[in-house]
């Protein structure tokens, strides 16, 4: 049930605000739950409205998150690519740009593995085209970078890369971050313990090598 103190909002400018409420606090919730976590009514119990109030905004709980993951890909390269193109010709340090400024985006990095799984089936056709399109754009400027400190890569090799980078931090992150009762079976059993690992370390080696493998590649 909504809350006494709800008012359905009237102008444009009031509409986006109570829009952006409900983004911030399935935000939040994401960050402290996870993505799995979180549904429609814990944002609607969150904002203080009922489902049906967020409804009118989003179709599905999958847009909500799909534009928290459009938002993360603005924010990662908006990061990424300074970082990347500060870190001069050394495979190495451009590496650890782009992993280290994954790194700082859990919720991104969280993201990532559930566009593809789920997000992208929940909603129309329209809000996923509108998706990979400025997704496209973000990859573009990573490109841009990449081939830029790195000159002997070519335009297909950076998009391997972002691709790649993709994956391993989609996959690391869910690998790393367990639920409880699994992180607890991984403390406590030495036979599997070591199957967790960090996901820094990891996600920067794993970039570092795929990076190297494109310049040996090249020659």
């Amino acid at each position: 049930m909504q809350t006494s103190g709800f008012q359905r909002a009237r102008s444009a400018e009031h509409k986006q605000q109570r829009r952006d409420e409900m983004l911030d606090a399935a935000r939040k919730l994401a960050t402290d739950r996870g993505v799995r976590a979180v549904t429609m009514t814990d944002i609607a119990t969150e904002v203080g409205v009922h489902k049906s109030a967020v409804l009118r905004y989003f179709e599905t709980r999958e847009a909500v998150f799909l534009e928290l993951a459009t938002e993360g890909w603005r924010e990662w390269i908006a990061a990424c690519v300074p970082a990347v193109h500060a870190s001069g010709a050394d495979p190495a340090k451009v590496a650890r740009a782009i992993a280290d400024t994954l790194v700082e985006r859990p919720l991104f990095c969280d993201l990532l593995a559930h566009a593809p799984m789920n997000l992208e089936r929940g909603v129309s056709v329209e809000a996923v085209r509108e998706f990979k399109l400025a997704t496209f754009g973000h990859i573009d400027r990573f490109v841009e970078a990449v081939t830029t400190v790195l000159p002997s890569l070519t335009d297909a090799d950076a998009h391997e890369l972002v691709s790649a980078v993709n994956a391993f931090a989609s996959t690391l992150w869910q690998i790393t971050h367990p639920t409880d009762a699994v992180a607890e079976l991984y403390r406590t059993d030495p036979q599997i313990g070591h199957a967790v690992g960090e996901f820094g370390p990891n996600l920067r080696q794993q970039t570092e090598t795929f990076i190297l493998g494109l310049l040996a590649r090249r020659g």
